[in-house]
């Protein structure tokens, strides 16, 4: 795997807004072009000599279900650069970049541009089955008697929509409920939720302030008046406690202590990042602004453990490179909701959880919180299902040059009970 060093050239991404807004009237792969027209403008790259695009996405629209190939083409990629679309829910991004890497590293390319894009705005509605089945059939209807038997089928009940609804297939529940549960099994008060979520927004704000987030974002203008929109719209400055603590329960209803405020909101918006091999880096002159170490991906219990991916890949990413958190300066976890951040905190500083879970003699320890998403996270900034795998690489490798840093860690939890941790050193 190290028989070429992979690099980041730099990264970039459209303003992440929240679902039902400015990006109502877009499809996804319109998005991804926007994130990869940018990096392309702001790395000054030769679209011809991009072999691979590689995208993330969650919400797949069938008219484009190869949404790659649609960003790429209409961003100006040519032709030969072959793409492909893969999907691992809230890691979707993360695994188009690790793919990316291996193809790198297998010498079957040397550009490579990933990331993914997930517009929640346009998701597909469908019928329910019946419905889907009495449509399939119509296709084959032949003449005005055929007709008029199919219109006579339809019953009012026919017309209503399936609803989508963000739940895991396997156990049926939202993703709130079970961070609900697992917030309580980790001993995560509401009190402690809610001052996590507003740090969150207090940090994105001072991020976005200093300019720090502005640079990795590209403005995005769409017609027909082309205002341009330039910054994430779910940063909340002002944000306090005494503000969020009078939310009520968004899940349990009783018992729950997630709310609106402590969970990440439905998002839109598109990343990409340029990755090649370091050989190619020189060639063209360019300057990396990080390498790929290493990277993992994991699996846990659906039951039990669907928001702990962060701890189990973590723990697997430090074994593999006898790493603690003394030894990295930069740490970027995907904020799904405050008590999936704080639970794992507490996982990872649990000596239990770590020889019973972890295969640990003892607990990694606690996570230094100074060194812990320090430009926000997914709770303020958004959460595009398929594009937050391609913000995290790129804030982590600007904050390690930012804060003159030598490694950082990025992880990331995902439906299904996934997870993933990756490795970066500043070049």
């Amino acid at each position: 795997m190290q028989s070429k060093k992979v690099v980041l050239i730099d990264g970039n991404r459209t303003p992440f807004l929240k679902s039902g807004g400015a990006y109502m009237d877009l499809m996804s792969y319109q998005l991804g072009q926007y994130a990869i027209k940018g990096l392309l403008g702001k790395t000054g790259i030769d679209p011809n000599i991009v072999d691979r695009v590689i995208m993330g996405t969650v919400i797949s629209n069938l008219k484009t279900s190869n949404v790659a190939r649609e960003s790429a083409i209409s961003a100006g990629i040519p032709n030969k650069a072959a793409c492909h679309t893969v999907a691992q829910a809230c890691i979707s991004a993360n695994r188009a970049i690790a793919t990316a890497c291996l193809e790198i590293y297998a010498g079957q390319a040397d550009v490579v541009i990933a990331g993914g894009v997930d517009n929640t705005s346009d998701t597909p509605i469908t019928f329910k089955k019946q419905m889907q089945k009495k449509l399939f059939k119509a296709q084959k209807l032949k003449g005005l008697g055929d007709t008029l038997k199919f219109a006579s089928s339809l019953r009012p009940s026919d017309f209503a929509p399936d609803r989508p609804r963000v739940a895991e297939y396997t156990t049926n529940r939202v993703m709130g409920e079970d961070c609900d549960i697992m917030a309580a099994r980790f001993g995560v008060s509401r009190e402690a939720q809610d001052e996590f979520a507003v740090r969150s927004h207090h940090l994105a704000a001072k991020a976005w302030e200093d300019g720090h987030l502005g640079k990795e974002v590209t403005p995005v203008s769409l017609p027909p008046k082309f205002k341009s929109i330039e910054k994430d719209n779910g940063v909340r400055g002002d944000s306090s406690i005494e503000k969020v603590k009078k939310l009520r329960p968004a899940f349990d209803k009783k018992f729950g202590t997630l709310t609106a405020a402590n969970s990440s909101f439905l998002s839109d918006g598109a990343s990409a990042v340029l990755l090649m091999s370091e050989d190619k880096a020189k060639e063209l002159g360019l300057n990396p602004i990080a390498e790929i170490v290493d990277f993992v991906f994991t699996g846990q219990d659906l039951e039990t453990e669907l928001l702990l991916g962060p701890a189990y890949a973590v723990s697997e990413l430090f074994k593999r490179n006898n790493l603690s958190f003394d030894d990295v300066d930069v740490i970027e976890f995907h904020e799904a909701f405050a008590g999936q951040i704080l639970a794992n905190i507490n996982a990872l500083a649990s000596d239990d959880f770590s020889k019973n879970h972890l295969g640990r003699e003892k607990a990694l320890g606690q996570v230094p919180m100074d060194k812990f998403n320090l430009w926000g996270g997914s709770l303020s900034i958004g959460h595009p299902f398929g594009a937050t795998g391609g913000r995290l690489l790129t804030t982590t490798a600007n904050r390690l040059i930012h804060e003159n840093g030598k490694l950082g860690v990025l992880a990331a939890c995902a439906a299904g009970a996934h997870g993933h941790a990756m490795l970066i050193r500043r070049y």
